[in-house]
């Protein structure tokens, strides 16, 4: 095993969440104009196949994230990383040479099945930070992956004048890499002692969730933690989409108010949430994450204007506060040699969200959206993300009085 460099270990780990948003970011402003290229398509009826895009990918990560953590429990960090890494630029380059919905669909699904990165990442994160440390490190890996979305969607942008496959391309670059640079300077952060043989059954992602459901300390962070994504993957799925829908945005305007938002997440999760936590706990910080999710989402339901985006993107970005103080509480509750499994947990959490969310909002969208309207809304798929944090607001709230 080579020798272990913490900050060595930790930049490759943080770089690999960037390079990851990078890639994501890149693609997200081309969506719509992507998908009309493939068909005679409305926004509505693109918004509907982006959404069957997201949920293929989010489908397969739910499926394969549980194994994919507890197989880093049993072979370490390393090889499960660098493979889902390999998988990432096999999917961008497919991506990039997509003639149609169908090879679209198969480039999301080898990415889903593999994407293993960004729990693989954080693992890494937890194997080698003091518990007392992990909230302000789990929220450099937020603040990291901000950092990938405020490259991302510029450099989108400026390579989609180009060509509207363009991004993919360079977003296999990125990706293949990465991989080298991982493949040639990353070492084993999980030592052997550690480790833990592969149960198949913790592998199965419905049972792998419902043996974390189980455990007390676990169950209502994860019921928290499971809303706070349901309710957010709005933005990923519909953002660009509204924008078109809403106020007819570009490319390049999609990718700027991506960039802001990305600028801002970088901000909260890397300079607040270290401090926050420290002064007011986690769990007063989640809370407070909600919150501002939630007074956000109903701005974006009913705004008109573009300036009032920016100032609702701010307090879009101060929600990002909640998933790093609800993953180091969950953190706690694991032994080391759990860590991998818990990642994975919430890996497929947040695929299962992700699958569940897309269908919802682009269904609610393409009717929203509809000619035959008199009046259409297309932010009315916000209000179903205001309801969601709602009630993670007050199931966090009824958890914390129990505890006292």
């Amino acid at each position: 095993m080579r020798s272990l460099d913490t900050r060595t270990t930790l930049g490759f780990a943080l770089a690999t969440v960037c390079i990851d948003a990078i890639g994501i970011g890149l693609i997200f402003p081309v969506m719509p104009e992507l998908l009309k290229t493939l068909g005679e398509f409305s926004i509505g009826e693109a918004a509907l196949w982006g959404g069957a895009l997201s949920m293929l990918y989010a489908l397969l990560q739910f499926l394969c994230a549980p194994l994919l953590g507890a197989l880093s429990d049993q072979y370490g960090r390393r090889p499960v990383l660098l493979i889902g890494l390999a998988a990432l630029t096999l999917d961008y380059a497919i991506l990039s040479v997509a003639g149609g919905l169908f090879v679209l669909l198969v480039g999301r699904a080898i990415a889903g099945a593999a994407g293993a990165t960004y729990a693989t990442a954080s693992a890494v994160i937890a194997d080698i930070t003091p518990e007392a440390d992990r909230a302000a490190r789990f929220g450099m890996v937020g603040a990291t992956f901000g950092l990938g979305f405020v490259l991302g969607p510029v450099l989108g942008g400026l390579v989609a004048e180009w060509h509207v496959r363009a991004p993919f391309m360079l977003a296999a670059m990125l990706a293949g890499l990465n991989l080298i640079f991982g493949a040639l300077t990353f070492p084993e952060t999980l030592p052997r002692e550690s480790r833990r043989p592969l149960v198949w059954r913790a592998a199965n992602p419905f049972r792998a969730l419902y043996a974390a459901l189980s455990l007390p300390g676990l169950s209502t962070l994860l019921i928290a933690f499971g809303l706070f994504h349901l309710a957010n993957h709005v933005y990923p799925t519909l953002w660009a989409f509204w924008g078109n829908a809403r106020f007819d945005w570009s490319p390049a305007m999609i990718g700027i108010t991506l960039a802001t938002y990305g600028s801002l997440m970088a901000i909260v999760q890397g300079g607040l949430v270290g401090p926050a936590v420290s002064r007011f706990g986690e769990w007063r910080i989640a809370i407070w994450g909600c919150t501002m999710g939630l007074l956000a989402a109903l701005g974006f339901a009913f705004v008109n204007v573009i300036w009032m985006v920016f100032p609702l993107i701010a307090v879009a970005a101060l929600s990002d506060l909640a998933p790093p103080a609800l993953t180091s509480l969950m953190s706690r509750q694991v032994s080391g040699s759990e860590q991998g499994a818990l990642q994975g947990v919430l890996t497929a959490l947040t695929a299962l969200t992700a699958v569940l969310t897309p269908p919802i909002v682009t269904g609610l969208f393409y009717f929203s959206t509809s000619p035959a309207r008199a009046m259409p809304l297309p932010g009315a798929p916000f209000l179903v993300t205001a309801a969601l944090l709602a009630i993670t607001i007050w199931v966090l709230r009824r958890s914390d009085r129990e505890r006292h």
